[in-house]
């Protein structure tokens, strides 16, 4: 009967996890894609968090402006933001999107 420790030096660990999955890209896309590919990520990663930082400006533009800011536009920042707000209330709600706005600052 193997014991338990047999099992657990067979499963990939962290880095070779990492290892496999850039063996995949390379065979898949091939090397001459990869730089481009990582371009695009990264663009892409831009623009998200260019979109939270507007959303955080406008969620403190609406707050400076109307404390009471309305359903719609909760609605709109949370979206924006990637929450998931159809099972809160406005104060749950506005909870949420400055948790995630702190949540990002701290990154």
């Amino acid at each position: 009967m193997l014991n338990m420790e047999h099992y657990l030096l067979q499963i990939p660990g962290g880095f070779e996890w990492i290892f496999i999955i850039v063996i995949i890209v390379v065979l898949f896309f091939g090397v001459k894609k990869i730089p481009e590919l990582a371009k695009s990520f990264g663009k892409a990663s831009a623009e998200f968090e260019k979109a939270k930082l507007e959303a955080k400006r406008e969620l403190e533009k609406y707050r400076n402006e109307n404390p009471n800011v309305g359903r719609e536009k909760l609605e709109s920042i949370a979206d924006t933001l990637g929450i998931d707000y159809t099972n809160k209330n406005d104060d749950e709600l506005k909870q949420a999107i400055e948790n995630e706005i702190n949540k990002n600052q701290n990154k």
